[in-house]
């Protein structure tokens, strides 16, 4: 990936003419069966350009109430997109209740914001959503005049996961945002894709949040690498969090609450103060909020990784 970005060729993005990024934006595109795609530096940017691509003042999307696009992106669709946020209730396995979801799309009638987005996300916390239950929620807001949005920053992991193809996942809706930073390695970016329209007018709100970039494709050869190279190797990270899952879940006074993907949620019954000073000392790096913790598996850790971390938590324990 360095060797990549180190020989990228590079023009002006803000102009359209650097070739690395264009080559990016029509990769991604096509691998997940876009007509078009945009890059952007951001997953929070990505979802944001797509929002107010979909949605103009006054009306709204409904997303869930733990989504990251609702929960961890500064507000940014009310902020700068005056975009009101109807929440509905994000069920334990990711999905949303597709009852409650009907129940808030508002008539067409002057007291109200207009229903005009849904936004999905896939993964959420690991968990995978299904292909039946996209396709479900996806028809229910068409059905009623909503287009269909998807916050797909892990989205490579739903499909390694259910074992198909990335275009698979993405296939239900109008726009879909991928990551490229996490599970995939690269340095930095998302991409988001869908119609020609709908990214021609995400690229001027990209515009206007300032996210033109000019030699972008320093940056963007790491993402093409990325895609290339690193998608089916996420099967290793879910295998490695499976294996963590099961190392904690052997330790008294740890419990795992959750695993799904390269997630591993745990809960510390006991005082964590131990743990937390074994792991910093350790240089394993794994933040612990109150007496919970999410550990993520990814591709700069191995399986020697995820057995240190397992002994060094046993040992602060015993």
């Amino acid at each position: 990936m360095r060797a990549a970005i180190s020989t990228a060729e590079v023009g002006d993005d803000v102009w359209g003419d650097d070739p690395t990024v264009t080559a990016l934006e029509v990769e991604v595109a096509q691998l997940l069966g876009k007509e078009a795609g945009l890059y952007v530096s951001s997953g929070t940017q990505s979802n944001l350009c797509a929002l107010m691509a979909h949605c103009q003042r006054g009306e709204e999307y409904i997303v869930g109430d733990n989504a990251h696009t609702y929960r961890y992106e500064a507000g940014g669709a009310a902020v700068l997109g005056s975009i009101q946020p109807q929440p509905v209730t994000t069920l334990p396995d990711g999905r949303l209740d597709l009852d409650h979801v009907a129940s808030v799309i508002k008539p067409d009638d002057a007291h109200f914001a207009r229903s005009r987005l849904l936004s999905l996300e896939n993964t959420h916390d690991g968990m995978v959503l299904s292909l039946d239950y996209q396709r479900e929620a996806t028809d229910l807001a068409r059905s009623r005049g909503l287009s269909c949005h998807l916050d797909g920053a892990r989205l490579w992991n739903a499909a390694v996961a259910l074992g198909v193809a990335p275009s698979v996942v993405a296939a239900p809706f109008d726009t879909v945002s991928v990551c490229l930073s996490k599970g995939l390695g690269a340095p930095v970016g998302s991409v988001l894709v869908g119609s020609e329209a709908l990214i021609s007018a995400a690229r001027r709100w990209r515009k206007m949040l300032g996210g033109g970039m000019r030699q972008a494709g320093v940056i963007a050869a790491g993402g093409r690498y990325a895609v290339a190279n690193n998608i089916d190797r996420l099967a290793e990270d879910h295998a490695n969090a499976e294996a963590l899952a099961a190392g904690l879940g052997s330790i008294d006074g740890v419990t795992v609450t959750k695993q799904a993907t390269n997630m591993v949620f745990v809960r510390f019954d006991v005082d964590p103060a131990p743990v937390v000073d074994a792991l910093a000392a350790n240089e394993i790096q794994a933040a612990v909020n109150g007496n919970t913790s999410r550990m993520v598996t990814h591709l700069d850790l191995s399986r020697a990784d995820v057995d240190k971390t397992i002994a060094v938590i046993a040992s602060a324990l015993a």
